[in-house]
């Protein structure tokens, strides 16, 4: 049976973000994840989890000036001692929230740099945060994004994403695979996670077009939790996507799941 979690990034928008975990506990979920924690303090997110019995599974790494255009800074160079004190940052977070797996956005290469130079900053940063990571039994994730709605991201497929992990060779690189970013950069969904999945640590769900919940576009999404099944997936499906109207009115889909 898959495992999902809620992504209050963009679920339970409805009610301020602390107030997001006990709405995901009354609808069901079991765990949380979300992109950022760094705005609240350790404690009182500490507290909602500890209240509602949840797990916290994900959040990312720091990703620079996300309101100035930043989609992170792994492959910035200039930026080496801010992605640095981002992981330490990530760490103190991880370790007193439970959470075991980190992802990190790469970010948006700087025109002005050459593609070689951007790459080597990318591997090199990627390769420290694994070591520190891994130092401290968290599993370091990177996601491909699809190039319509970050047209200049470092990563739009799993194969890159695939062939980055190779040539950094680190035990403790993982890939986040999200069915609608991958849906829109290549189909072939099944197939490239039954391929794939030895290297898959996380999955995120939205339908497409719209980003909106399983159920209301072109992705069979039901088929696919199956699959994962079958394949032997263990992870979490984390449900990363726009609610079409509001968030409780659009999870009858996952209440099979979640009893």
């Amino acid at each position: 049976m898959p495992k999902f979690s809620a992504n209050l990034s963009m679920l339970f928008t409805e009610v301020d973000f602390m107030q997001r975990f006990r709405r995901a506990k009354e609808q069901g979920f079991s765990a949380v994840e979300y992109m950022f924690p760094y705005d609240y303090p350790i404690a009182a997110l500490r507290s909602e989890l500890e209240a509602h019995r949840l797990s916290q599974v994900l959040f990312n790494l720091p990703a620079g000036d996300w309101a100035a255009g930043e989609r992170g800074i792994a492959c910035l160079p200039g930026r080496e001692a801010e992605f640095r004190d981002g992981v330490g940052r990530a760490i103190e977070y991880a370790q007193a929230l439970g959470c075991d797996r980190i992802n990190c956005l790469i970010g948006n290469p700087d025109p002005a740099v050459g593609r070689h130079a951007t790459d080597e900053r990318g591997k090199e940063n990627l390769s420290y945060a694994a070591d520190a990571l891994a130092r401290q039994n968290i599993r370091l994730l990177i996601e491909p994004i699809n190039r319509y709605d970050m047209p200049q991201f470092y990563l739009q497929t799993s194969r890159q994403a695939i062939e980055l992990i190779e040539a950094i060779g680190s035990p403790n690189l993982y890939l986040q695979y999200d069915l609608y970013h991958m849906q829109r950069m290549e189909g072939e969904l099944t197939q490239t996670l039954e391929r794939l999945l030895a290297k898959i640590d996380h999955v995120q769900v939205a339908d497409n077009p719209g980003r909106h919940e399983p159920g209301t576009g072109e992705i069979n999404c039901e088929f696919i939790f199956a699959q994962l099944d079958r394949m032997g997936y263990r992870g979490w499906i984390g449900c990363e996507y726009k609610p079409l109207t509001t968030t409780e009115s659009g999870l009858s889909w996952i209440k099979k799941y979640l009893s």
